[in-house]
C-alpha cells in the first residue's frame, strides 16, 4: 500500500545521483556476516558428510555380509594371469610384453590424478585463450558485425540522469512486510509521445512509513561549508517513536543522514553473579539492556510532520503519543512539545503566510491553531463531528483552513473565529462555526489538498476509492468530477506546485497515480489558466470513470 505522496520540487534533485561506497565499520559488519554463515554452512556439511558416512558404512556391511566385498586386483597382476591362461610357446614373453603395454597406458592416462582436472586448460580449449591473436579486430568499435555499440548501456544512463523537465514524487510503500520509500520520475507528454511514470531508485526503511515531509535542509552540513546546507532530503514518520531523514540523492544508503528522537542503541550487559561458598565465580550471564527512548522522543508512531520552508531548520511531528514536537534539524534536538491534545495527533500543517502559526488535529475530534512562539499559550481549538484525518491551508486564502473527518465530511473554518483552549470558553458543537460543510465521501475523506495555482479549488481523496475534485467559490463547494484511479482505497492526493494540472494518488494497491485534471472538461472550463491545454494522443486504456458536472 502506498500511505503518503509527496512532490519534489523542479531542480532540488541532482542530475545524477551518488552511489555511497561502505565504511570500513560496515564492511567488517559484512565480513563478519559472512564468516557467521559461513560457519553455519560449515556445520552443515559437517552434519551432511557425517550423514554420507553413515551411509557409506551402512553399504560396506551390507556387501560384506552378502560376501560381494573383494579387493581390487592389481592391473599387472591381472595381466600376468590373463597371459598365462593364454599359455602357448610365449608365455613368459607374451605376459612380459602385455605387461609393459598396460603400463605405459596407464602412464600415459595418469589415473592418479585423473580426478584433478585442469580447469584452465579446459576452457582454453573451449573458449580460446583471450589473446589478441585470436581477434580479427583490436577495438569493437572497428567490427562491421557488432551494430548496437553500446546503446543498451546509453539507455540505461539516459533512464537513470533526471533532467529539467522530469518530475519527481515520493512514496511511501508497504508491500508483503517490505517498507520503503520509492523516488518517481514523471515524465509529461511531448507531441505524440506519451507520458511516462517510472520508479528511479528506492529506500529501504526498517518499519511501516506512515508520513513523509520533502526538505531542503541538510542536517549534515557544516558551517564551514554552508554551500552545503541545501541538499534534497526527505524527513519520514514510521511506526516507530522517530523520525529518519534521508538523502534523495545518495544511493544504496545503509543509513539515514539524521535520526529525531526514537531508542538508544541496543546493547548487553554482562553481569557478575555472586561467588560461591568456595570462592569460585559462578558463571556470567549476559542480560539484554533494555531499550531506552532517547530525550525528547516521541513514545508511539510518528503520524504526521511538516517542513517549515521559511525556517528551513523546523519540523514539525506529531504522534499517536498525543503530543506535538518541533525540531531543530540542524541539532537533532526537540526544541519543544505540545499536548494541547488528549488523543492520537494525525496532521501538522506550517501556515503558509505566517510560518509560525501551526495547524493540528487528531483523534479527539479537534482542530487546534497554535502560534509557535509562544507555544505555552492555550491553543485555539475547533470541535469536529469525528476524527481527524487531515488538514490544510488555503494557500490563497491564508486565513482559511478545512479538515478532513472519518465521516467523510470536509469543513472550511476562519482562524480569526477560534476559541482558546483555556478552559474559560470552550469550542462549541461540532462544526459550530464552519464556513461550509461538505459530505464529500460516504467514508472517511482521508486526504485533501489545495490547488497551488488557481484559488477555489479542491481535491479529496477517501477510503471508496474515489478522488473529487471540488469548486468551492463563495464558500460554496461544487463537485466538478469524481474519478476512480484504479488505485484501491485513497490514502494521499497532492497537486503538484510545478505542475498544478497534475494530482497524484495513492492508495491500498500499491499503485501510483498521476491525474491531468484539465484532460476532464469542467476542470479546463472552469480553471482554463491552470496549466498548458494537453493535446498529446491519448494512450489506449480502459475506459475511464469520471463523472462531471
Amino acid at each position: 500500500m502506498i500511505s503518503s505522496v509527496c512532490w519534489v520540487p523542479k531542480g532540488a534533485a541532482k542530475t545524477t545521483p551518488i552511489t555511497v561506497d561502505p565504511t570500513e565499520e560496515e564492511l567488517e559488519a559484512m565480513k563478519a556476516a559472512a564468516l557467521k554463515a559461513q560457519e553455519t554452512r560449515g556445520e552443515g556439511d559437517e552434519d551432511s558428510s557425517d550423514e554420507e558416512d553413515e551411509w557409506e558404512e551402512d553399504d560396506e556391511n551390507e556387501e560384506e555380509e552378502e560376501g560381494g566385498m573383494e579387493e581390487e586386483a592389481d592391473p599387472a597382476e591381472q595381466a600376468r594371469a590373463v597371459a598365462a591362461a593364454l599359455g602357448g610357446g610365449k608365455g613368459k614373453r607374451a605376459a612380459k610384453k602385455s605387461t609393459d603395454a598396460l603400463a605405459a597406458g596407464l602412464a600415459e592416462l595418469d589415473m592418479d590424478n585423473y580426478d584433478q582436472e585442469d580447469e584452465q586448460a579446459d576452457t582454453e580449449r573451449l573458449f580460446g585463450n583471450g589473446g589478441l591473436g585470436n581477434a580479427q579486430y583490436i577495438s569493437s568499435e572497428d567490427d562491421p558485425y557488432i551494430t548496437l555499440k553500446g546503446d543498451d548501456d546509453s539507455e540505461e544512463i539516459d533512464d537513470f540522469t533526471i533532467r529539467d523537465s522530469d518530475l519527481l514524487l515520493l512514496t511511501a510503500r508497504n508491500e508483503d512486510d517490505v517498507s520503503n520509500i520509492e523516488v518517481w520520475v514523471y515524465e509529461e507528454a511531448q507531441g505524440d509521445e506519451f507520458d511516462n511514470l517510472y520508479v528511479h531508485h528506492d529506500i529501504m526503511l526498517p518499519a511501516f512509513p506512515l508520513a513523509l515531509a520533502w526538505m531542503d535542509c541538510n542536517p549534515a552540513a557544516t558551517a564551514a561549508d554552508p554551500a552545503a546546507s541545501k541538499g534534497n532530503m526527505v524527513a519520514v514518520g514510521t511506526l516507530m517513536p522517530e523520525i529518519e531523514i534521508w538523502d534523495l540523492d545518495v544511493l544504496d544508503a545503509v543509513e539515514p543522514v539524521q535520526t529525531l528522537g526514537g531508542y538508544e542503541e541496543e546493547g548487553t550487559a554482562a553481569e557478575d553473579e555472586p561467588t560461591s561458598e568456595d570462592g569460585k565465580k559462578k558463571k556470567k550471564s549476559k542480560k539484554k539492556k533494555k531499550r531506552n527512548l532517547k530525550e525528547g522522543s516521541h513514545t508511539d508512531s510518528v503520524l504526521g510532520l511538516a517542513w517549515n520552508a521559511e525556517f528551513r531548520n523546523v519540523l514539525a511531528s506529531c504522534s499517536a503519543d498525543t503530543t506535538i514536537k518541533a525540531w531543530d534539524i540542524t541539532t537533532g534536538k526537540c526544541e519543544h512539545t505540545l499536548t494541547h491534545h488528549t488523543d492520537k495527533v494525525q496532521t501538522v500543517v506550517w501556515n503558509p503566510a505566517e510560518p509560525t502559526v501551526l495547524l493540528s488535529g487528531g483523534f479527539d475530534k479537534m482542530a487546534a491553531v497554535i502560534d509557535m512562539r509562544s507555544p505555552q499559550q492555550p491553543a485555539l481549538t475547533w470541535q469536529v463531528s469525528a476524527d481527524v484525518e487531515c488538514a490544510a491551508w488555503d494557500p490563497h486564502a491564508p486565513q482559511y483552513f478545512v479538515v478532513s473527518t472519518e465521516d467523510g465530511l470536509v469543513r472550511c473554518h476562519d482562524v480569526r473565529k477560534g476559541r482558546a483552549a483555556d478552559g474559560a470558553s470552550s469550542s462549541g458543537a461540532a462544526g459550530e462555526g464552519a464556513l461550509f460543510t461538505l459530505a464529500a465521501h460516504d467514508k472517511p475523506t482521508c486526504s485533501v489538498s489545495y490547488n497551488p495555482a488557481v484559488p477555489n479549488f479542491l481535491a479529496t481523496g477517501s477510503t471508496d476509492k474515489m478522488v473529487k475534485l471540488w469548486d468551492t467559490t463563495g464558500h460554496r463547494p461544487a463537485m466538478l468530477a469524481s474519478k476512480n484511479p484504479k488505485v484501491g482505497a485513497v490514502f494521499s492526493v497532492s497537486f503538484c506546485k510545478d505542475a498544478p494540472h497534475l494530482l497524484a494518488n495513492g492508495g491500498s494497491k500499491g499503485e501510483l497515480n498521476v491525474w491531468g485534471v484539465l484532460d476532464t472538461a469542467a476542470v479546463a472550463r472552469r480553471f482554463p489558466t491552470l496549466g498548458p491545454q494537453r493535446t498529446k494522443r491519448e494512450k489506449p486504456a480502459e475506459p475511464a470513470e469520471i463523472e462531471e458536472d
